[in-house]
């Protein structure tokens, strides 16, 4: 079995005064190693592979309950499924490719800025977002041959 380093999700559990099972720690520890924002279906095949006593159910639960402790985050691309990712202690927005569901993480300062300015121009201070910017690859658009 691999051996895979404490998290920050596990200090964020403990914190919470959350029980941590070996089972629970191997979830942690693969969600915080994951830097393609899996599902509960990936995640439980990658936390298989460690244990093969984990469940798809404990994984579903597990989720959940992390999800529910503000721990992780959970985002819904279009695509019929969850996708987990660690919570960040700074903020972030997505692209996500339609072809193949890839997601890239990106911050731009400008954007963050207009942001800002366009809900103070309708009267408001913008306290939270949360961006995703759906894609194709530009090579979609040249002919096939």
């Amino acid at each position: 079995m691999p051996v895979l380093k404490s998290t920050e999700i596990e200090a964020r559990c403990a914190a919470t005064g959350m029980r941590m099972t070996e089972q629970r720690r191997v979830i942690a520890r693969v969600l915080a190693q994951a830097t393609d924002h899996p599902d509960v279906e990936e995640l439980y095949r990658r936390c298989v592979a460690i244990d093969d006593k984990i469940s798809i159910s404990t994984v579903y639960r597990t989720v959940k309950l992390f999800e529910d402790a503000g721990i992780i985050e959970r985002h819904d691309f279009r695509e019929g499924r969850a996708r987990y990712e660690q919570m960040r202690d700074s903020h972030h927005d997505h692209l996500i490719n339609l072809r193949d569901g890839t997601v890239i993480e990106f911050t731009n300062p400008e954007i963050e800025q207009l942001q800002a300015e366009i809900a103070r121009k309708l009267g408001y201070k913008l306290v939270d977002h949360r961006l995703e910017l759906y894609c194709v690859p530009l090579d979609d658009d040249k002919p096939r041959e």
